[in-house]
Formats: structure tokens, C-alpha cells, sequence
């Protein structure tokens, strides 16, 4: 069984730090930084097995949070996504000047508001992203820059989170990438019940 190395980081940006979980299995192929959505943190149960999968399958993962406690508590910062995407080219730009990730690919996680930062952190950064998966996501907070997504995209959302759903239909009909949309039937916006 591999070993995986497991580091609590606390990453400067602007002028805040921002606590984190990197964890890099040896041999990694690769890293997926975790971008949450609105109200989610780094400490959810459903996002830490997510990510606990993706280990399982011999990639490294990021997750931390885009606010500090406080800034969450201002409902609007959860949704301000020039910030969330400015925070996550930081952190991705941070995790290049590390030792382990360096030359690693990295990949997008994001969930809810997560995704439309990831989806501009990726247009920002072009090819230093190597792909990007949207759960759930608001990709339509992210409309502006889909022609400029080079990398591959997977949109997944729940079959019965019908509003979003559609919005991710259109967001994907944008993108000129390798893409795909993933319906998971019967699901609803945070996959309750489903593993």
C-alpha cells in the first residue's frame, strides 16, 4: 500500500491566510484542488470523500477554503467570484513554489459557486490547468470566459436539480473543449443519498 503525505497548510493571499488539507500519494499522477461552493467548507464530509476517492485512484488533493471564518459570515463574499477566482489563482500559483506539487498536473474541483472561480481560474492560467470537473456547479456565473476553457470539462449535475441542470446545458454548449455532461438521474443539487 502506497503512503500518502499529509501536510496542514496555512497559505498566504493578499492579506489573509487560508488553512488547508494537501495530501500527495506517492507516486501521484497528478493534483485536484478542491474550489467549494457557497456555505461548504474543506472540513464537509461530502467533499472529503470526494477527495478521498480521488486518492484512492493515485492523485494528490488540495482542499482549503476561498474565505477566511470571518469573511464567510458576510453572505455576499460567498458569492463575490472575482475574489473566489482571484484566491484560487493564488493558492494554485502558491502550490507551484512547493516541493511535492511542483511538477505535478494540476486539475479543478468545483462545486456550487466553486465551479464558476474554477472554471475563470482555469481561463486566467490557460494551459498550467490540465482539466476542470464541475459538480453541481454555477457555471453560468462563469459565461464570460467558457470560449477561453481549453482543458477538458466535466459538468456533473443531478437530474433533479433542474434549474441548475439547464444552466449547466447551456454552459457546456459554449465550450469549444473536449467536454461532457454527466447527468446523475434521480439526484438532487447536493447529491443527497447518492455514492
Amino acid at each position: 500500500m502506497s503512503q500518502t503525505t499529509e501536510n496542514l497548510v496555512h497559505i498566504p493571499v493578499d492579506d489573509v491566510e487560508l488553512e488547508g488539507i494537501l495530501k500527495i500519494p506517492e507516486g501521484a499522477g497528478g493534483l485536484v484542488v478542491f474550489a467549494h461552493g457557497n456555505g461548504s467548507s474543506r472540513k464537509s464530509p461530502r467533499n472529503n470523500f470526494v477527495a478521498e476517492v480521488i486518492r484512492d485512484r493515485g492523485l494528490g488533493t488540495l482542499l482549503f477554503d476561498l474565505l477566511t471564518e470571518e469573511e464567510d459570515q458576510i453572505r455576499e463574499n460567498r458569492f463575490d467570484i472575482p475574489l473566489l477566482t482571484d484566491r484560487l489563482v493564488a493558492v494554485t500559483e502558491w502550490l507551484w513554489t512547493r516541493d511535492a506539487p511542483r511538477d505535478l498536473n494540476v486539475g479543478y474541483f468545483g462545486s456550487s459557486t466553486g465551479a464558476a472561480s474554477a472554471l475563470r481560474a482555469a481561463a486566467r492560467l490557460e494551459d498550467d490547468i490540465d482539466a476542470i470537473v464541475s459538480r453541481g456547479g454555477r457555471v453560468d456565473m462563469a459565461s464570460k470566459v467558457l470560449d477561453e476553457i481549453t482543458m477538458p470539462t466535466l459538468f456533473i449535475v443531478g437530474g433533479g436539480d433542474t434549474q441548475v441542470l439547464e444552466l449547466n446545458r447551456e454552459a457546456s454548449d459554449q465550450l469549444s473543449c473536449e467536454k461532457e455532461l454527466h447527468v446523475v438521474e434521480g439526484a438532487g443539487h447536493l447529491f443527497e443519498g447518492r455514492r
